[in-house]
């Protein structure tokens, strides 16, 4: 069955006790929150077990005397249909299936869409409504009372991919009651986000050319969380592209002073490197979240890990 991301970002209550949950869509930054909010509802299990596999295929029953509760998460989907998934219903534990849509995705979804036992969770960047609410809530939640103009401001400002808004949320929320003024809000959310989109398109210099750039444009954990999610962004259409004319076709037409950089790059990646760029990503997100004081150091060793594989 279908359920709405919005209710399980502002809803606690939604009780998380299906056999399969499939996070899909093409906003990655939501994707890793929903993925958050459902380990983090297993992890207030004290018995819970957290376990990563690569793909279906690699699944083994993994029981255990003292641990009840299973929760196995997947981002490498290969394999993943009806088959697959029939035969591994009746095991102890539940899953968690993570990929961007994609054609070979589209299948494999009615299943879950059907499945009254699974949770499909679908991800784009959030309409207007949903900002609202989710800012609300916010600000409800930390006590924060603003005037009207001051609310619609931030409405306005804020980005509609889920981790720029709550990043700006929580700047807001830094602020003193009397700082939350129209000219501070508009201050604090100026969107600059293509100085640090400048930093991947540095990726093919001299090592100490993208330091030295990335010093300049990087002073915060926040600011390096931003840039990871940017570049994964970019990664992420390289892994996901089969074609130089596919990958030409989602790059942004923004980015079109970088178009040709971008399709250059592309044509570096054969299938070999498209599966290290994905082992890497997985690794980074992992050690982001063990130690998110140390993103800075972990972006910047992310980008001199994604030049190596790239000139390989």
């Amino acid at each position: 069955m279908k359920i709405d991301s919005l209710d399980l970002l502002l809803n606690k209550n939604i009780l998380l006790d299906k056999k399969f949950f499939f996070v899909g869509g093409n906003e990655p930054t939501l994707m890793e929150k929903i993925c958050d909010i459902i380990l983090t509802r297993y992890k207030e299990n004290d018995s819970a077990a957290i376990s990563k596999i690569d793909t279906i295929d690699d699944f083994v029953e993994d029981g255990g005397l003292f641990e009840r509760d299973y929760l196995y998460i997947c981002k490498n989907c290969k394999g993943l249909n009806e088959k697959n998934l029939s035969r591994i219903k009746n095991q102890t534990g539940s899953f968690v299936f993570v990929q961007e849509n994609s054609k070979k995705t589209n299948s494999v979804k009615k299943f879950f869409l059907n499945d009254k036992d699974s949770y499909l969770i679908d991800c784009y960047e959030l309409k207007r409504d949903s900002k609202i609410k989710i800012i609300n809530n916010f600000l409800k939640t930390n006590n924060i009372n603003i005037k009207e103009d001051i609310f619609w401001s931030i409405v306005e400002k804020t980005d509609n991919r889920y981790f720029f808004l709550e990043n700006s949320l929580e700047k807001i929320n830094s602020l003193d009651t009397k700082d939350i003024t129209v000219e501070n809000i508009n201050k604090l959310l100026e969107i600059n986000l293509s100085g640090k989109e400048k930093i991947f398109f540095h990726l093919l210099k001299k090592n100490n050319e993208i330091i030295k750039v990335y010093k300049d444009k990087i002073q915060s954990d926040s600011d390096a969380n931003e840039l990871y999610y940017l570049c994964r962004y970019f990664c992420q259409m390289i892994i996901d592209s089969n074609s130089a004319d596919e990958y030409s076709k989602k790059i942004p037409m923004y980015l079109f002073m970088e178009k040709k950089f971008l399709i250059s790059l592309f044509n570096r990646y054969s299938q070999k490197k498209k599966k290290l760029l994905l082992r890497l990503l997985s690794n980074t997100e992992l050690a982001l979240r063990k130690k998110s004081d140390l993103s800075i150091i972990f972006c910047l060793r992310f980008l001199l890990s994604i030049k190596k594989i790239t000139v390989s």
